[in-house]
């Protein structure tokens, strides 16, 4: 029997009722459908504190971290839900990657060298974001900083990859119809994905040997 795709949806609107909560369950019905192993995670439910104290604080994971930690690592495929505000990812988005993606889970810097390791190796990911800018206005004009940001700066850091992103907008503006449109493209990106096959050996805390990184001076998540 085939292996089924492992997916860890990911939901960083804080409001259970918005268009972005609505594509993250249609993403996550088409592709338990199709036969893939379904997780959601809410962050507007978790209880944990996003304010980020640095790498040199004592700030232990709160249990809904740790388990996110866990769900991520079980993960083959993570799918990140979330709108653009002023350019980027919401706070409470930010603030679980901030405490989340720590150095020891997500990478690990080489004593003595600019080079690190990609902890979590062997994993693709997805991005659904909705804007109220229209996309060619994000792309061509402010030059996506929070697509750059989440898919180079977070991601590929940790060595995730492939990274597809998708835009919907501008939401504003949009139409009944059009909403509906984009909640079932959604559902059939994850009809889609479920039906790949999955990748090979995922890496990180107590699974696979850390990946090696690629040699470039990398800037601190």
């Amino acid at each position: 029997m085939a292996e089924q795709q492992r997916i860890l949806i990911i939901l960083g609107h804080p409001s259970a009722d918005s268009l972005c909560a609505g594509m993250a369950h249609a993403y996550a019905d088409g592709a338990r459908q199709a036969g893939a192993e379904v997780r959601l995670l809410n962050l507007g439910q978790l209880a944990f504190d996003p304010r980020f104290q640095g790498y040199g604080a004592a700030q232990p994971l709160e249990p809904d971290l740790a388990a996110a930690q866990a769900d991520i690592a079980w993960a083959g495929h993570l799918v990140w839900v979330y709108p653009i505000w002023w350019g980027a990812m919401p706070a409470l988005l930010k603030g679980f990657i901030d405490r989340v993606f720590l150095p020891g889970y997500a990478f690990k810097y080489r004593p003595g060298s600019s080079l690190w390791d990609k902890l979590l190796a062997g994993r693709s990911a997805e991005l659904l974001v909705t804007m109220d800018s229209p996309p060619w206005y994000f792309r061509w004009v402010t030059r996506m900083p929070g697509h750059h940001q989440m898919k180079k700066a977070i991601l590929e850091f940790c060595g995730i990859r492939p990274v597809r992103v998708h835009s919907f907008g501008p939401v504003r503006s949009a139409s009944t119809g059009r909403l509906a449109q984009w909640v079932e493209a959604a559902r059939q990106l994850g009809a889609r994905q479920a039906r790949r096959a999955p990748r090979g050996r995922r890496t990180g805390p107590g699974l696979a040997p850390a990946a090696t990184s690629s040699p470039t001076t990398p800037t601190t998540p």
